[in-house]
């Protein structure tokens, strides 16, 4: 990566505050939609989208879409999985990621793009990302906040053809096309199905972030599989090493049921969806959206799509 680079936004009112975008990033395509923000106080608030995938529902996503825009935060980042995906189809690829992005081109702030295992889940689904969205992994800084935007699906090339491979057959059980069950599958007992990876080089990467980035009041860890759970050096554990005396929040997506827990004294939370499956038995599966405002700390607010209400009293739910 290049050096990063300053983008100031231009306002019309001489005494308003200028909003600082930084990134690294110089030419090529880019992970995010538009780097133009609306003006912002002191604190600003985003947003955070969850998992679509393993089935998306219709209607959800789209709906969540006009939710946003009503609730009108500074910008919309994600923790992954948002097509079916697990394809080695560049034209189903292609049709799936049109459908996403002409359904998120209906916000009214900036998107940023994160990829799950359902997005990246073979070598030639990270190519059609990298032509399509740049880089896989990256980061920002906004108002002083550094975001850290990390691929939890990082593997050798050979591994994740393995990977890939395993997950057919996991994916046949589950149809009932093989006999079995998903629990006793290759896929189903690989660390990497559950918890993800990351490269040396990723790993790399983000050390010289922090390093570069010293002096920023907070750091938002983005990941679609909970990389802290894997306890290798493939994990989220050297770069907690880095983080422990600084002020931080981990957020995933992946299990499609919402839980938080402190470690580390740091919050860390596993989002559910945004219109991905859902386990009817499971109370905390539900379709939300996430807002978080940035003023001394983050205040972090769950919302479920279901009680976001329009001003007649009801959900404006959207059919795709």
């Amino acid at each position: 990566m290049i050096g990063g680079i300053l983008l100031i936004l231009s306002c019309s009112a001489p005494e308003a505050r200028i909003p600082k975008f930084v990134h690294d990033i110089q030419s090529g395509p880019k992970p995010w939609t538009s780097e133009k923000f609306e003006l912002e106080e002191e604190d600003f608030t985003f947003a955070i989208i969850a998992d679509l995938t393993g089935g998306e529902r219709p209607g959800i996503y789209s709906t969540a879409v006009q939710q946003l825009n009503r609730l009108d935060p500074t910008f919309v980042v994600s923790v992954g999985d948002l097509i079916e995906g697990g394809t080695e189809d560049t034209l189903q690829m292609a049709k799936e990621w049109d459908s996403f992005d002409e359904r998120t081109a209906g916000l009214n702030m900036p998107f940023f793009h994160l990829g799950g295992n359902h997005d990246l889940t073979n070598p030639l689904m990270r190519t059609f990302w990298e032509n399509r969205f740049g880089p896989r992994y990256y980061h920002f800084v906004y108002e002083n906040v550094l975001f850290l935007m990390m691929d939890s699906e990082d593997y050798e090339e050979e591994r994740m053809w393995e990977i890939n491979e395993a997950r057919k057959v996991a994916i046949k059980v589950i149809r009932g096309e093989l006999e079995g069950t998903f629990e006793e599958t290759e896929y189903a007992n690989m660390k990497e199905s559950k918890v993800g990876g990351i490269s040396n080089d990723q790993i790399e990467y983000f050390k010289k972030v922090l390093a570069e980035n010293t002096d920023v009041r907070w750091i938002f860890i983005l990941m679609h599989k909970p990389l802290w759970k894997r306890e290798d050096g493939k994990g989220l554990g050297p770069l907690e090493e880095l983080l422990k005396d600084r002020p931080y929040t981990e957020i995933n997506g992946h299990e499609h049921s919402y839980s938080y827990r402190e470690r580390n004294e740091r919050d860390y939370l596993t989002l559910a969806t945004t219109g991905g499956y859902q386990n009817p038995e499971d109370s905390m599966a539900f379709d939300h959206v996430t807002l978080v405002r940035m003023a001394e700390e983050p205040v972090i607010t769950p919302l479920k799509m279901a009680g976001i209400l329009d001003e007649t009293g009801k959900v404006d739910w959207v059919e795709d």
